[in-house]
Parts: C-alpha cells; structure tokens; sequence
C-alpha cells in the first residue's frame, strides 16, 4: 500500500509525497488518518516562513520532536482508526477511533499511550487539540464573577475560547477580528458583541476590560488590547508570533496602570493549577464539554490532502472566507 504525507518544503510551498504504508513494530499500532485539521495559526507562520527555524517544533509531543528546518511536517489534529496493531499489543485496539497530536499523514505508527480514544464524531474529535488549548487559556486567566472580558482574534482557537468564556457569568463578552464572517460566528458561539480591531474600546464599558486574551497571532493586537485593559487589569497572551516584530506603546498610562501580561500555552499545565489539575483531567473536561457543545459552523471547508497547496493559499490570502479546513483522506 502507498500512504500520503504533506510537508512544508520551503517557505511559501508544501508537497503530498507518496510514501510506503509502515508497519507497527511489537510495541505499536497503525492509524489510518479520516480527517485531520490545519491550524491557521501555528501552521500559516511554518508556511510563511516565519518561524524560527532552529526551535523545537514541540518538545512534549513525539512526532512533532524536530525542529522547525525545511522540510519538515507539522500538524497537530488527526483523527483516525487504528488499523493495524503490534504483537505486544492487544486486539481490542484494532478498528477504534483515536486523536493523535501528529502531522498530517494518511498512515501512520503511534504508541497506544500517545493516543486519545475517542466516542466523538470524527470532526468533533479534530477539535480536542483547539478545545484544550480554550480550556487552558480560561483556567490561565481565571475570570471573576462579573468581570468584563474582550478575546482577539476569532480563528479556530479565539472562537473556542469565546464560547468556553461565554460559559462563565461574565458581565461583557466582546470578541474582535477584522472578518465580518468570524464575528457572525464569535456572536453565535456566545459573544455579547463582536466588533472590529480599533472598536474594542467604544464596545467595553468605560471603565476598559477587567480581562483581554490576545489570541489573534498579530503584533499590534497586542498593543490594542493592553490599550482597553482597565486599571489593575489582565492581558493574557495565548498568541504565538514567531519572529515578527513586536512593537508596543508602553509610554502612556501603561507605566501607572498595574496591568498584568502573562503568556498561556497548552503544553503544559500552569503550577497554579498543578496541585489540582493534571492533562489527564484537563482533557477529561475538554470531551465532556464537546460533548454538549455545537461548533459544527467553524468548519468552513473540506479538501482532499491531495489540495494541500490550495488549502494554505486560501488560508493565507483570503481569510474572509476560511475558518476551519479540513483535509481528507479518500
């Protein structure tokens, strides 16, 4: 059997190569990938370009172990079935559906512990990944009873974290992102207003956001949302910017405000939480919650892995129109 995989070769271009279906060794199972999700976030910087290229691609996930030099393969999201199984592993592996954090491949081996089972549809299981991403930002920023909050940028990871806010009883909501059609959704998923980048200010009450998450991946958000954070404040960073430039204009009322800006990542727990929360419950949390949850509309388009170099020109050149794609594997 022939398998395929994508990869990022040079900045600006991936390829599908044919490669040769692997067979698990004793300790190992084989999947065969259903669906996989492209990350606009993390995966547009790789394709860009704009990542650093001697830094780790991820040192807690297995397959992501290199580092970030061409070529290379990324991707975090693949959902699949195991089809095959090593001899040290038992059978009842054989045909179940599972999350892997691994780049997008149709065929691929896996230790059985680096696996998340799953009774999810296939797509909603593509969203594990981004969910615990949403739950970790919102465990990080601890909003209060009341507090008016504001999350930049409304990808995949902003829109998750809008509706898991929009859990808590906030008393303002406000989503910001520059396309009109991630805002309709950022309104749908639980945001009280969704406004465009410069408006935050007039859509927050006077006195500015007792919380802003900055998840936009662009520098000057940063700036804006330090700008409408109240005295005493929070910022909370969960954006990645690779090696672009950031500039902000710390010599205003920033110097007396006393806000806080801290960075949030998923890969690890924050020791703030440690002594009570492990990954284990974290994603116990995160499949109960899709459990009940519809973010069904995030997916805006489905192509073949075959129209990999399509799929990241549409992420890249008309973001109005893509929010969540999703590669195949007919």
């Amino acid at each position: 059997m022939t398998g395929r995989a994508l990869y990022f070769s040079e900045p600006g271009r991936v390829e599908v190569r044919d490669r040769p279906v692997p067979e698990p060794g004793p300790d190992e199972v084989r999947v065969r990938t259903e669906l996989s999700a492209v990350s606009p976030g993390t995966e547009l910087l790789v394709y860009r370009g704009e990542v650093p290229e001697s830094m780790d691609a991820d040192e807690t996930i297995d397959a992501l172990d290199g580092t970030f030099s061409y070529p290379q393969q990324y991707g975090y999201a693949a959902v699949g079935r195991v089809s095959a199984v090593g001899v040290d592993v038992t059978d009842d592996w054989l045909d179940r559906r599972v999350l892997a954090f691994h780049p997008h491949e149709s065929h691929f081996l896996a230790d059985p512990e680096d696996l998340v089972p799953t009774t999810l549809s296939a797509e909603d299981a593509l969203l594990v990944p981004n969910v615990e991403a949403a739950v970790n930002f919102a465990m990080d920023a601890q909003p209060r009873l009341g507090e008016r909050v504001a999350v930049f940028g409304q990808g995949p990871v902003g829109l998750l974290t809008t509706a898991v806010l929009a859990d808590f009883p906030l008393s303002e909501l406000v989503a910001v992102d520059r396309y009109g059609r991630r805002r309709d959704l950022a309104r749908s998923f639980g945001a009280d207003r969704a406004v465009r980048p410069g408006e935050a200010a007039a859509a927050l009450s006077a006195d500015g956001a007792d919380l802003s998450v900055e998840l936009s991946g662009a520098p000057e958000a940063l700036d804006e949302a330090i700008d409408v954070t109240g005295y005493a404040g929070q910022v909370l960073v969960g954006s990645w910017y690779g090696i672009k430039d950031v500039s902000l204009d710390l010599g205003g009322s920033y110097h007396r405000s006393h806000i806080r800006i801290r960075s949030s990542q998923v890969s690890r727990v924050d020791p703030d939480h440690a002594g009570r929360w492990d990954k284990e419950r974290r994603m116990e949390y995160v499949r109960s919650w899709l459990d009940r949850a519809d973010v069904s509309e995030m997916f805006t388009h489905r192509l073949d892995v075959s129209e990999a170099p399509k799929a990241y020109r549409l992420l890249d050149e008309r973001k109005d129109e893509a929010v969540q794609v999703v590669f195949t594997y007919d």
